[in-house]
């Protein structure tokens, strides 16, 4: 109707009626795209001061996120497209198609920044932070674009959303061909998340895939490891279904940290430890009471047995790596830092040609990564300090050889 008249008007000043009708269709997109500005302008800054506010008087960061991933200012748009709709038609109706095709990519647009800020609230949360939100929310999204792009293809074209379903149908085994991959991950994610086998925050070690680190992202499609070198390892998703890991959150969530080393002492510096040597020991405040029930318990063996005492082979005798293997333990007891709950003990394994080990099998209090490096280290510097008061000798290739 305003066309109508302004071309009319335009003509009256003696313009053709081609030119007016360019110039008036000139001057009605002008003239919409200024108010479709205007529109836009005071709808962003009253939503945008409406969540700002919502934001500053909440303790939840959710808010917060949906700012950050401008989830208002897509909202904003809506009131512009709706003032489209009113004005377009009456002009031109080959428009109408191009706002509905963008009307479906502002929808798209805004569940995707939406569910970003649902899965970055999901990071925050230490109870939910586990969660591989991310394969969800990408199976949504490849969801909905899929019905989206039907849409904009059976709006731009005018034909019916059967139309395409049929021809997608026919190429079904291509599609499936094509999203192998993200159909194996989306399943693996299921099983993922129903067996709990892996969370976002576990140290886990993958030999074949030189992956050992911390998963800071589970996708669709793939998982994101971070190796302790701070490389990124990256693994399809399927994987962690398909082929053996190690998960160290079991270790994390128990009451300790094994330790599970040995010490290689040398075979012939092995021997029986005669009166004096025990005497001495005895001064040893850690074995000192060990010592005295155990030369008692002999002393009353040999005396029973008649036991030849004048060669120390005769009868029962105490050796310097038996007592050696008793003050381990003890020592292992004592250590503040040392879980006694759990099983503790030293033990002697298969000799080797490199010398006899012995194993120290504990489990420390403190499982974070430097301080039980640091406890270990220390029970074995003492350990080796040790060694020598009870007449023995560690291990060393040269002194091996040279013998």
């Amino acid at each position: 109707m305003y066309k109508e008249e302004i071309i009319k008007f335009l003509s009256n000043y003696g313009i053709n009626n081609n030119l007016s009708s360019l110039i008036t269709s000139g001057l009605i997109i002008v003239c919409a795209t200024l108010v479709v500005l205007t529109i836009n302008f005071f709808t962003r800054k009253i939503i945008l001061s409406f969540f700002k506010r919502i934001a500053k008087s909440t303790a939840s960061p959710f808010d917060d996120l949906m700012l950050k991933n401008r989830v208002p200012r897509l909202l904003s748009y809506i009131p512009s497209l709706f003032f489209l709709y009113w004005i377009v038609p009456t002009y031109t109706e080959n428009l109408i198609i191009v706002i509905e095709a963008l009307t479906i990519v502002l929808f798209l647009v805004t569940v995707k920044s939406i569910l970003s800020s649902v899965k970055d609230y999901f990071k925050l949360s230490s109870s939910l932070k586990h969660i591989p939100i991310d394969s969800y929310i990408q199976v949504v999204m490849i969801f909905l674009w899929f019905i989206g792009i039907i849409l904009i293809l059976s709006v731009l074209t005018g034909r019916e959303v059967g139309t395409f379903l049929a021809s997608l149908g026919a190429l079904s085994a291509i599609i499936i061909l094509v999203f192998r991959d993200t159909i194996l991950g989306f399943v693996s994610s299921i099983q993922i998340t129903v067996n709990d086998t892996v969370r976002i925050g576990d140290w886990i070690t993958m030999t074949g895939s030189n992956a050992d680190g911390t998963v800071v992202e589970v996708n669709l499609s793939t998982v994101k490891v971070q190796n302790f070198d701070n490389t990124i390892t990256t693994i399809p998703t399927y994987k962690l279904v398909s082929d053996s890991f190690v998960n160290w959150r079991g270790m994390e969530e128990s009451k300790g940290r094994r330790i599970k080393r040995s010490l290689l002492i040398k075979p012939s510096s092995i021997r029986f430890l005669e009166d004096n040597e025990i005497d001495e020991l005895k001064n040893v405040k850690l074995i000192s009471k060990y010592l005295k029930l155990k030369t008692e318990e002999i002393d009353s063996y040999n005396k029973n047995n008649n036991a030849d005492k004048s060669m120390l082979l005769n009868g029962r005798n105490l050796t310097n790596l038996g007592v050696f293997r008793i003050y381990i333990e003890e020592y292992l007891k004592v250590h503040p830092m040392t879980n006694d709950e759990l099983t503790m003990m030293c033990r002697q394994l298969e000799p080797t040609s490199q010398g006899i080990p012995i194993q120290i099998y504990a489990f420390s209090k403190d499982k974070e990564w430097t301080k039980y490096e640091a406890l270990t280290s220390d029970i074995f510097d003492h350990l080796l300090s040790s060694v020598k008061y009870f007449k023995l000798e560690c291990f060393e290739l040269n002194q091996f050889a040279s013998n």
